[in-house]
């Protein structure tokens, strides 16, 4: 629409630089950004869902393994519609957030491995649950104060 704007007016002729053009052509508008967001994020609970409902079946741990980790990354992946993928990776990477990330990501490709290659069943479903505790630690951070109130909350459950 701006372009179309560009032209009626009669400013076609000014030059856009190379990087102008490519965010011109790459941007997304909010609602569409909103849409992704949640198409992505519940591709990625249902996955993580579909995941878990197949550990039960024979061989189900690899199918599980694969699922749940395919869902966690759908549902990290969507945040990069709302605030973009170069902000995301910035954000993920800061300190605050550095040691919950890196354990994450370590979590997510060890669950694969225990699954698909070792074949370690009990292995792949311990990295399961810490992929869990460390997305959960993850998400917490971007809450504000809630990672001391867990904090707190534990320690005053555990005396």
């Amino acid at each position: 629409m701006d372009k179309l704007r560009r032209v009626l007016s009669g400013h076609e002729d000014e030059e856009q630089g190379l990087t102008a053009q490519v965010l011109d052509s790459t941007t997304l508008s909010f609602g569409t950004r909103v849409k992704w967001f949640a198409i992505c994020f519940v591709a990625g609970v249902v996955c993580s869902i579909l995941g878990t409902a197949l550990l039960w079946i024979p061989n189900g741990t690899k199918v599980f393994a694969l699922f749940y980790t395919l869902g966690n990354i759908a549902a990290l992946a969507s945040t990069c519609f709302l605030m973009g993928p170069v902000k995301q990776l910035k954000k993920m990477f800061e300190p605050t957030r550095l040691i919950a990330t890196v354990v994450m990501l370590i979590c997510m490709v060890c669950t694969l491995c225990a699954a698909l290659w070792w074949q370690k069943k009990l292995l792949a479903v311990l990295f399961c649950i810490l992929q869990f505790v460390a997305m959960t630690w993850y998400s917490l951070s971007y809450i504000p104060y809630a990672r001391d109130a867990v904090i707190k909350c534990c320690t005053s459950c555990l005396g």
